[in-house]
C-alpha cells in the first residue's frame, strides 16, 4: 500500500503523458510537477514567498550536503526541515548518490556504503543506505530516496551492471531502514544507457514495495536521443499506480519530452543556474540577456508571463542589472524561470486532462527549444583576461618556472611536480627505476603492461613512450601496452595548449589519445590506452599490470586513491602477477596501507628533496630476485612509535590492519 494515495486521473491519447495526484504529509501534489532545487534547504537566490506564489508544490533538498551542514541535530531540534526553513509544503530529499558520484577523487565505493571526506571539516564519513535513510528521517522529508550508485551514462556495460546490482542491494537495505516511518520512499532504476540493464533494473526495483520510482543516472553524459529512448524504455516497465520521477532533468524541452513518455516528477538546477548566467526561459524560447540587443528594450522579459519580474521590470533594466553584476538581476531572472517552469507544468496537466495533449506537444517542441536570433552574445574580454583564461581550464592552471610548465590544482593549491622538472622526475622515478627498457628487451611473447595512474599532463606516460621509441626494433622484443587512468582530463587539455612549456607533449600521441582514447605507434610496438573516469571502477576493465606508476595528486587532494580499501583492491588485481608499483611518496600512512593490503614494500630512489620514495611488490614479485631494499624491522619499530600509524580510510572499530602490518611476512 503506497503512503502517497496516488490517483491516476488521465492518460493522453497517443501518448504516455498522464495527469495524477498524490498526497504527502503536508499537501496534495498535482502532476506533472517540477521541484525547484533547494540543495542546502534554500533555493538559490529565491525567497520563500516567491516560491509559494509560483505554485511550487515540492522542494528538493540534498541529504549529502545537509548531513554535513547544518547536521541532523539541527533538524531534530527544529522538528525537521519544514520548521527549519519555514516551508509549509512538501520536501523530497535526494539520498546523496549523485553528489558522491560528482566527487570521484575524494570518495571510495564499497558494499557497506560510500566513503568520502567532508568538505566542512575534512573528516572521513561513510554514507551507507542505513545512514542515508536515518538522515532523511531526521530531516523530515515527505519523500525520501534510496541511496544508489550513480555512474556516467556512457560507461562500459560491466561497470553499469556492477553499479546497478549494488543499487539493488542498497534498495533492500534502504527499505528495511525506513521501517514503519510514514515518510514515502522511492526506489531508483539504474543501468546507464543499456536497454537490457534498464529493463532488468525496472523489473527488480518494482518488485519492492516502494511508494514511487525514479529514473537515475541520466543527464550525465548521454545524448538527448539516448536520454529520451532510455526514459521511454523505463516508464514502459514501471507500474501505473505509482509516481515516476526523472532525476536531474532538465530544460523545458526535456520536461515536455519526458512527460510525453510518461514521467510525473522532475527536478533540475537549470532555472536558477542559468538565471545567474543571464538566460531566461520564455514562451518564445530562451533569451540570453547578455546580448547587447536587449540594452534598450522597453518590453517585458516575456509578454505572456504574469510573474512579478515580467509585470514590474523591463528587459533593459534586467540587462543593466546583469551588466553591473547586481545579484538582484540573478534573483529576478530566477524568479521568472521558476514561475515559467511551474506554469508550463500546469499547462501540460490541463492539456492532458482536456484531451488536447498531442496538439500542444507538437506545437511546443520547437518553441521551447528556440534560441535567441540576435547573433553572438556580446561579451567583451580584455587582453589580460584572455591571457589569464588561456592559462586556466576547469580546476587547473598553468604555473611556469624556469621555462618549465607545471599544472596547479586551484582548489587545493597543490602543484604537480612542484620542485623537480616533471620530465626528469618521470624518467628517474618511474622509467629508469622500473627497468622499463630492460623489461622490453626480454624475450617474452606477452606484452609488458604498464598502468599510469594519474595521467595528469602525461609526463610519465610520454617518458614511457619516449623510452620505448628510443629502442631499435632489434632491442625491443616485447610489445608495450600503456594504460592511463584519469578522472579529469582538463590538466592534459590545458597543457596541450602550451607545449612551449610542456615540451614532452610535442608528439602526435597525446592529441590522438584525447580524440580516440587510444594511440598506437607507427611501428606497432606501443599501444597507449586511456580509461577516463573513476580509477576505483575502471581498473577492473584493464589487463592486470606488470608495472604501476602510481602518481595521482597527494592523499590530501585525491584521498580516495590512497585508502586502505583502494590498495586492497589494487592488490587483488595484481595478485596473480609479479607486479611492481612505484610512487613518489614515502608517507608512513601510505606504506602501512600497502603492507596491510598485502604488498611487500621497499625503499625507492630519492627525488628532489625526498630522500626516498616507495616501491610496492605483489607477493609474486617479492618471490623473484627483485633486488629491491625491503623495509626492515627498524621501519616497523618507527611505525609502531609513530602517531601516523593508521592508513587512510580505516574503520575505528576494526584495527585488523595493525596485525596485518606487524605480522607481514617481510618482517619475519
Amino acid at each position: 500500500m503506497s503512503r502517497l494515495d496516488f490517483k491516476l486521473e488521465a492518460t493522453a491519447a497517443g501518448s504516455r503523458a498522464r495527469a495524477a495526484r498524490f498526497r504527502t504529509q503536508h499537501n496534495e501534489v498535482l502532476t506533472p510537477t517540477f521541484m525547484p532545487v533547494g540543495t542546502h534547504a534554500s533555493v538559490r537566490s529565491q525567497r520563500r514567498e516567491d516560491l509559494l506564489a509560483s505554485g511550487a508544490q515540492v522542494l528538493l533538498a540534498n541529504t549529502y550536503h545537509l548531513l554535513l551542514r547544518p547536521g541532523v541535530e539541527i533538524f531534530e531540534k527544529f522538528g525537521g526541515i519544514h520548521g527549519f526553513m519555514n516551508w509549509p509544503r512538501s520536501v523530497l530529499t535526494d539520498s546523496g548518490g549523485f553528489q558522491i558520484f560528482s566527487l570521484p577523487d575524494s570518495r571510495s565505493m564499497r558494499e557497506e556504503g560510500a566513503e568520502f571526506r567532508s568538505y566542512v571539516d575534512n573528516t572521513m564519513i561513510c554514507l551507507s543506505p542505513e545512514r542515508s535513510i536515518a538522515t532523511q528521517k531526521s530531516i523530515g522529508a515527505d519523500i525520501m530516496m534510496v541511496l544508489d550508485q550513480c555512474v556516467p551514462s556512457t560507461v562500459d556495460r560491466s561497470v553499469a551492471q556492477h553499479a546497478m546490482e549494488l543499487t539493488h542491494r542498497w534498495a533492500h537495505r534502504s527499505l528495511a531502514a525506513r521501517g514503519d516511518s510514514p515518510q514515502a520512499l522511492f526506489g531508483i532504476v539504474q543501468g546507464a544507457c543499456y536497454t537490457d540493464l534498464r529493463i532488468e533494473s525496472a523489473r527488480t526495483i518494482t518488485q519492492l514495495p516502494f511508494d514511487g520510482f525514479a529514473i537515475g543516472g541520466l543527464a550525465v553524459g548521454e545524448s538527448v536521443a539516448q536520454r529520451e529512448d532510455c526514459t521511454a524504455t523505463v516508464t514502459e516497465h514501471l507500474p501505473e499506480d505509482r509516481p515516476r520521477y526523472l532525476m536531474g532533468v532538465g530544460t523545458t524541452r526535456d520536461l515536455l519530452e519526458a512527460v510525453h513518455r510518461g514521467v510525473d516528477m522532475f527536478d533540475c538546477i537549470l532555472p536558477t543556474a542559468l538565471a545567474k548566467q543571464g538566460v531566461a526561459f520564455t514562451s518564445m524560447g530562451r533569451r540570453d540577456l547578455r546580448r547587447a540587443a536587449y540594452r534598450d528594450n522597453e518590453g517585458p522579459l516575456d509578454p505572456a508571463c504574469a510573474c512579478y519580474t515580467c509585470s514590474t521590470y523591463s528587459i533593459a533594466y534586467l540587462f543593466h542589472l546583469l551588466k553591473v553584476h547586481e545579484t538582484q538581476g540573478w534573483q529576478l531572472l530566477g524568479l521568472h524561470n521558476i514561475h515559467f517552469y511551474m506554469q508550463l507544468m500546469r499547462t501540460m496537466r490541463e492539456h492532458i486532462l482536456a484531451g488536447t495533449w498531442l496538439e500542444f506537444y507538437h506545437a511546443q517542441r520547437d518553441v521551447l527549444d528556440a534560441r535567441d536570433s540576435y547573433g553572438k552574445k556580446s561579451n567583451h574580454v580584455t587582453k589580460a583576461e584572455r591571457r589569464k583564461l588561456n592559462l586556466q581550464q576547469g580546476r587547473y592552471e598553468v604555473v611556469v618556472r624556469d621555462e618549465i610548465g607545471r599544472i596547479r590544482d586551484t582548489q587545493s593549491g597543490e602543484v604537480m611536480h612542484s620542485v623537480n622538472d616533471p620530465a626528469e622526475e618521470a624518467r628517474t622515478l618511474y622509467v629508469d627505476q622500473s627497468r622499463l627498457i630492460e623489461r622490453l628487451q626480454q624475450d617474452d611473447p606477452h606484452p609488458l603492461i604498464v598502468w599510469d595512474v594519474g595521467l595528469g599532463a602525461a609526463a610519465n606516460a610520454m617518458a614511457t613512450i619516449a623510452a620505448a621509441e628510443s629502442m631499435s626494433p632489434q632491442q625491443r622484443r616485447r610489445r608495450l601496452v600503456l594504460v592511463s587512468f584519469e578522472n579529469d582530463l582538463d590538466s592534459l587539455k590545458l597543457a596541450l595548449r602550451h607545449t612551449q612549456w610542456f615540451k614532452h607533449l610535442r608528439h602526435a600521441a597525446p592529441r590522438q589519445l584525447l580524440a580516440k582514447n587510444q594511440w598506437t605507434s607507427p611501428c606497432g610496438a606501443v599501444d597507449w590506452l586511456l580509461l577516463p573516469g573513476d580509477f576505483a571502477i575502471r581498473k577492473f576493465e584493464a589487463p592486470p599490470p606488470d608495472i604501476v606508476f602510481f602518481d595521482p595528486f597527494s592523499f590530501k587532494t585525491d584521498t580516495g586513491l590512497w585508502t586502505l580499501a583502494a590498495f586492497r583492491d589494487l592488490a587483488d588485481v595484481c595478485a596473480d602477477k609479479a607486479t611492481e608499483l612505484f610512487t613518489y611518496t614515502y608517507s608512513t600512512k601510505v606504506r602501512a596501507a600497502m603492507l596491510a593490503a598485502g604488498f611487500y614494500v621497499a625503499k625507492g630512489c630519492g627525488t628532489g628533496p625526498k630522500a626516498e620514495t616507495t616501491i610496492g611488490l605483489s607477493p609474486r614479485a617479492a618471490a623473484t630476485l627483485h633486488g629491491r631494499e625491503l623495509l626492515a624491522a627498524d621501519w616497523l619499530g618507527k611505525w609502531q612509535r609513530s602517531d601516523a600509524q593508521a592508513p587512510l580510510g580505516t574503520d575505528a572499530q576494526d584495527d585488523s590492519w595493525r596485525a596485518a602490518v606487524r605480522e607481514h611476512p617481510q618482517f619475519r
